[in-house]
C-alpha cells in the first residue's frame, strides 16, 4: 500500500497540481496586497476617504456600547459584526484574480494552436497505412513503403 501511495503521490499530475496550489497561494498573497494596498487607497481618496474595509453592520454590541469608529474598535469591544466591506475586497480580488487566470489560460491555448499547426504542416499520412510521418519522408518508417518524394 506504501508503495502504490508513493507511485500516486510521485505522478507528474499530482506533482504539477501541488505546485499550482503552492504558487496560487502566493498568487493570492499577492493580488489581496494590491487591492488592499494599491487599488483601494486611491478608490477611498476618490470617494472621500472611504475605507472599504471599516464598512460593517454591528449585530450584537460588545460589552463597550457602540457606536464604532472602525471595525477594528468594534472586534475589540467584542461586538459581533458583518464585515460587508472586507467582502467587497475580496470580490475584488477575485476579479482581478480572473482576469489574469484569464489572460494566462489565452495565451497557453495561442501558444498550444500555434504548436498543432506547426505539427500539422511539418507532417503528412502514408496513403497505404495511414500513419503520421515526416513530410519529408521517403519510405515509411512503419510499413516501410517506399513514397515518392514529391508526394505531401
Amino acid at each position: 500500500m506504501i508503495k502504490e501511495f508513493k507511485e500516486f503521490a510521485m505522478k507528474g499530475n499530482v506533482v504539477d497540481m501541488a505546485i499550482g496550489i503552492i504558487i496560487g497561494a502566493a498568487f493570492g498573497s499577492i493580488v489581496k496586497s494590491l487591492v488592499s494596498d494599491i487599488i483601494m487607497p486611491p478608490m477611498s481618496f476618490l470617494l472621500k476617504n472611504v475605507n472599504f474595509s471599516n464598512f460593517f453592520i454591528v449585530l450584537k454590541k460588545g460589552s463597550t456600547p457602540g457606536p464604532y469608529a472602525s471595525l477594528i474598535q468594534a472586534q475589540t469591544a467584542g461586538a459581533i459584526t458583518l464585515n460587508y466591506g472586507l467582502f467587497l475586497n475580496t470580490i475584488i480580488s477575485f476579479f482581478i484574480i480572473a482576469f489574469v487566470v484569464f489572460f494566462i489560460v489565452r495565451a497557453i491555448n495561442r501558444l498550444k494552436r500555434a504548436d498543432a499547426a506547426a505539427a500539422v504542416s511539418n507532417t503528412k499520412e502514408c496513403p497505404f497505412c495511414m500513419s503520421t510521418i515526416p513530410i519529408k519522408a521517403i519510405r515509411c518508417p512503419y510499413c516501410t513503403t517506399e513514397l515518392n518524394p514529391i508526394e505531401k
